[in-house]
C-alpha cells in the first residue's frame, strides 16, 4: 500500500512529537485509519481495529508490570483497582489528547462530519492502535520506554489519587445514618474555566446547613473533596 507524500509528512510530524520514528510507515498509517474510512474505501485499506485489540492487551501488561515492580508493598486489591483506573477509556483518551493523535486519523466522510475525532472511545482506540504499532515496529521494551517517558507524570497523578480507595461520600453518609438518619445533599456552588479545563466547586449540605465545600475537575471529584473535608472535621 503506497502512502502519499502529504500523509508521510503528517506521520513525520507525529513521530517528532512522540520521539520515535517508524521503520514501517504502513503500521502507523493503519493505526491512524478509522474503520469508517475503510468501509467507504471498500476494503482498499486496513482499519486500526486489529491494532486496537493488540494494543489493549499490551497496555494492560505494561501497566501491570509497572505497578507490580514499583509498588511491591501494595496488596492485590490495590493493584487491581489502580490498574483499572489506568487501563480504561478515559485514561487512554487523555493519553491520545496529549499528542492530538485523533487529528491524524483518516475518517470516512460521514464519521468526520459527525465529529468522530472528538469521541472519547475513538481517542482511546487510537491510542491503543498507536501503541500496538510501536510494539510491532520495535519491541515491548521500546514501547515501555516511550510510555514511561511521555506519560509518567499523568500516570502518577492517577496512582496517587486516593479517592478510589477512600469513598468519603459513603463514609460521611454512614456517619450521619448512625447519628441522625439524615440524607446528605450535594449542590453545585460554581463552575469556572474554559470548556476543556473546567473547575467545579460543590457543597455538601445537611438540611440547609453547608458542612463543607470541595473542588474538582468534575462534579464527582468535587463532591468527594467536599465529603472528605466534612468527614475530616468530624474526626478531629
Amino acid at each position: 500500500m503506497s502512502i502519499s507524500k502529504n500523509r508521510l509528512k503528517k506521520i513525520e510530524e507525529f513521530e517528532n512529537k512522540i520521539g520515535y520514528s517508524f521503520n514501517d510507515k504502513e503500521l502507523i498509517d493503519v493505526a491512524f485509519t478509522h474503520s469508517s474510512y475503510t468501509n467507504e474505501a471498500r476494503g482498499e485499506s486496513k482499519s486500526n481495529e486489529r491494532l486496537e485489540f493488540l494494543g489493549d492487551s499490551i497496555l494492560d501488561m505494561i501497566v501491570s508490570e509497572i505497578l507490580f515492580k514499583h509498588y511491591n508493598n501494595k496488596p492485590e486489591g490495590w493493584l487491581t483497582k489502580t490498574r483499572s483506573r489506568l487501563v480504561c477509556t478515559s485514561s487512554f483518551a487523555k493519553a491520545c489528547e496529549k499528542f492530538d493523535m485523533s487529528s491524524y486519523l483518516n475518517f470516512g466522510k460521514g464519521e468526520k462530519e459527525h465529529g468522530g475525532h472528538l469521541k472519547k472511545h475513538v481517542k482511546a482506540d487510537t491510542f491503543e492502535a498507536v501503541c500496538a504499532a510501536i510494539y510491532l515496529d520495535s519491541s515491548y521494551e521500546k514501547l515501555f520506554d516511550i510510555l514511561v517517558k511521555n506519560y509518567k507524570e499523568e500516570a502518577l497523578v492517577i496512582i496517587n489519587d486516593d479517592s478510589i480507595f477512600n469513598d468519603y461520600k459513603t463514609k460521611l453518609q454512614e456517619y450521619h445514618n448512625a447519628k441522625d438518619k439524615k440524607i446528605l445533599k450535594y449542590e453545585l456552588v460554581k463552575e469556572e474555566g474554559p470548556e476543556h479545563a473546567k473547575t467545579f466547586t460543590m457543597a455538601v449540605k445537611l438540611g440547609n446547613r453547608i458542612l463543607a465545600t470541595g473542588v474538582g475537575k468534575n462534579k464527582k471529584q468535587a463532591e468527594q473533596d467536599a465529603a472528605k473535608a466534612a468527614y475530616n472535621k468530624i474526626k478531629k
